[in-house]
């Protein structure tokens, strides 16, 4: 999963939202140099990541994409769900979404210092260019596709994704809709195994 769904599967629990923002960026066993949450956190994102990788449905979309873009069909799925997860927020969660973004933004800058320095990075783009909440539009996922083409050198082709987007919309949704009630619930569960310990 994306940015969006890590968040949104964090319970609005401060310090799990940052440990799940940030886990790409904090490699092997530094999570432990982290606040006890925010560890949690880091731990919740590599398991949302594990049962991501092997879950069927996924394995599913991915087979929808061309062939043209590799191992790189990971990272668009990804991104393809949080742009159901955004455009059907409703469905999901009571806060509206530019609110809850908004509210994502402000923890991740008050609590800029324990950020990774990756993180910081791109914070400001995420920030300027509203990615959390852009996500719900084709030309937001658009954007992003762009973007993380740019930064395999055109490797990836990713920004030919949006492509697949538009001529498998349904199915992509569907799998989406299946998927994420079975994320949710192993979400949930991970949690508060993460938290009672």
């Amino acid at each position: 999963m994306n940015f969006l769904a890590h968040l949104y599967l964090s319970n609005n629990n401060k310090g799990l939202m940052i440990g799940n923002f940030i886990a790409d960026h904090v490699k092997g066993n530094k999570f432990s140099l982290f606040q006890d949450n925010i560890q949690k956190g880091i731990l919740l994102h590599r398991a949302i990541d594990s049962y991501t990788d092997t879950h069927e449905i996924v394995r599913t979309s991915k087979r929808r994409l061309h062939e043209r873009y590799g191992h790189y069909d990971g990272v668009i799925i990804d991104i393809f769900y949080d742009h159901f997860l955004a455009i059907n927020w409703r469905d999901y969660s009571e806060i509206p979404l530019d609110i809850f973004v908004n509210s994502v933004y402000d923890l991740l800058q008050s609590n800029i210092n324990t950020l990774p320095q990756k993180t910081q990075d791109i914070l400001p783009s995420m920030i300027k260019y509203n990615w959390l909440y852009n996500y719900q539009f084709a030309k937001g996922i658009k954007a992003v596709l762009n973007g993380m083409n740019n930064r395999t050198n055109g490797k990836s082709n990713m920004n030919l994704a949006i492509e697949d987007l538009l001529l498998h919309y349904d199915n992509f949704k569907n799998d989406f809709t299946i998927f994420f009630k079975d994320l949710k619930n192993f979400s949930e569960i991970k949690i508060i195994e993460l938290l009672n310990n």
